[in-house]
């Protein structure tokens, strides 16, 4: 006797997404495991407590399973859990290695075996490097912060008094980087050498001068290379503004935040004020806006939205309500 584990999600308790669901699911499983109906002996559904139009036993029975024996419970409330959520045991009469299925939202359950990777692009104070944090610890996978590794170089070449806007000096430059990222509890520290540059990266110049450094192939490839390679790899999110578009267009989530120059600017400030910083609001406003025109304008990867991104603007958005969408949006997707 083999048990085959399998879970789906649905974008809304209606008992046409049920049964789309539960139809899908156990196709994959039998398909991925070369099962027939007639080697199920039973299979076995839980759904969470926010499902209640529609038991997926019965929407089981109506797929065609009617040779073998349904059940369905309903789970508990476990705080933080993943809502509208279906899961299946399937217990089969046969002897081989198992491939257990998770579908849709679902994926995040077992990162083991559907590896995962989420874009999230938008402009700068949009929300997206907190809400790719909090997505990464959420799920318990990689944040990658990509802006890191890009302010880094500019960092490198604004301490090596090189001329930005000389793309051969940035060229050469970047022979003699030594740019490294490394994780310790869950924080991600980015090191010039064997330098901590983790807090200087985020000062308003290192921000302009990133935005300047980023549109020269040479730089984007090196460490576009590098994100593809530990994206490969592993489950993570990635933020940026050409993630989803360039550094991962097969990304499995993609979304766009936006919000306005204003509460853009206003997060920033209350964000550098915050660490004791003296920053001028009005400045600090159209250095944004020139950043945006900056990175929209240039010629390798601009940033834009991908054309399968889902676009949230956060203007008038929590960061929880931020999270709480994307969260949503991920679950729906098929």
């Amino acid at each position: 006797m083999v048990v085959i584990r399998g879970a789906t999600t649905i974008p809304c308790d209606q008992k046409e997404e049920i049964q789309k669901a539960v139809g899908e699911l156990l196709e994959q499983i039998e398909s991925r495991n070369g099962v027939k109906i007639g080697e199920i002996v039973s299979i076995v559904f839980s759904s969470t407590s926010d499902i209640h139009s529609y038991y997926p036993a019965k929407a089981a029975r109506e797929a065609g399973y009617a040779s073998c024996s349904l059940f369905s419970a309903q789970e508990p409330d476990i705080e933080g859990g993943l809502p509208l959520c279906i899961r299946a045991m399937l217990f089969v009469e046969k002897d081989f290695a198992p491939k257990h299925v998770y579908l849709r939202g679902a994926k995040v359950l077992r990162k083991d075996l559907d590896k995962f990777n989420v874009a999230i692009d938008g402009p700068a104070g949009s929300g997206k490097s907190t809400v790719a944090k909090r997505l990464a610890a959420d799920y318990n996978i990689l944040y990658l912060d990509t802006g890191a590794m890009y302010r880094a170089v500019a960092l490198y070449a604004l301490e090596s008094k090189v001329d930005l806007e000389n793309e051969a000096a940035i060229v050469d430059l970047m022979r003699t980087l030594k740019l490294d990222v490394v994780y310790e509890n869950g924080v991600q520290k980015t090191l010039l050498g064997e330098r901590d540059v983790s807090e200087a990266i985020r000062k308003p110049p290192v921000s302009m001068a990133a935005s300047t450094v980023s549109k020269y192939a040479s730089v984007r490839m090196k460490l576009v290379e590098k994100q593809r390679e530990i994206a490969s790899k592993m489950s993570c999110v990635l933020d940026g503004r050409d993630i989803g578009t360039f550094v991962l267009p097969e990304a499995d989530f993609k979304f766009y935040l936006t919000a306005s120059p204003e509460v853009r600017a206003r997060r920033r400030y209350d964000e550098l004020t915050a660490k004791g910083e003296v920053v001028d609001f009005v400045e600090l406003k159209a250095e944004i806006i020139r950043r945006d025109e900056q990175d929209m304008s240039r010629a390798l990867a601009p940033l834009k939205q991908a054309e399968d991104a889902v676009l949230i603007d956060t203007s008038d958005l929590s960061i929880e309500e931020v999270v709480a969408a994307v969260k949503q949006k991920m679950q729906e997707k098929i």
